[in-house]
């Protein structure tokens, strides 16, 4: 892959962290432990059968607290302290030849991850103000099955990938905006005396 190649990925990676950290960690594990996917020496680590193991076990945990309403907006604030680390090592490490980490990628890679953390988060925290659980439900699965999408693409193209997530990503920064505006507009106003 191209350095450019390289740094989309790295971008999609981060992105996806910020979303889903173990999922993306299990999922580059696996393309590098099943030979689909050359990993650089920095994310051979994320193919050893403990990471492995790990991040499967914590992504199966996430998959279920995410679909609880309340859980979700709990496991997101707690997992800020790992989705803005995974994502800036994740960057780092995709344009990493040598193994040393670069601060600029490193920089990037948790500025990413934490605008697709606070998008989650914030936007899954609005649809908690919902009554009906399945808007909540329907989220989480759409994230689940972005991420997955999103990872078995970047395989083959990451710029595609990384174009698809951006475009799925803006709509639903706007949706989330729209009803924070909506739901702002209905919150009782303090009585002012």
């Amino acid at each position: 892959m191209s350095e450019a190649h390289l740094f989309a990925a790295g971008v999609l990676l981060a992105w996806l962290a910020g979303v889903r950290a173990y999922l993306t960690v299990f999922g580059v594990g696996l393309a590098g432990a099943f030979g689909w996917l050359d990993l650089p020496p920095a994310l051979e680590a994320a193919a050893s059968p403990w990471v492995l193991g790990v991040s499967g076990v914590l992504a199966l945990v996430e998959f279920f607290a995410d679909k609880i309403p309340g859980v979700d907006s709990g496991w997101d604030l707690l997992q800020t302290l790992a989705r803005v680390p995974a994502g800036a090592f994740l960057a780092a490490a995709t344009l990493s030849p040598d193994g040393d980490l670069g601060a600029g990628m490193l920089a990037t890679g948790a500025g990413v991850a934490f605008a697709s953390h606070a998008l989650k988060a914030g936007s899954r925290l609005l649809l908690n103000a919902s009554p009906e659980p399945v808007s909540n439900l329907a989220a989480s699965t759409t994230e689940d099955v972005v991420t997955v999408g999103a990872l078995s693409l970047a395989l083959v193209s990451p710029w595609l990938a990384l174009a698809l997530v951006a475009a799925f990503a803006l709509p639903c920064a706007v949706a989330a905006w729209w009803l924070w505006r909506r739901l702002s507009r209905r919150a009782p106003q303090p009585v002012r005396g």
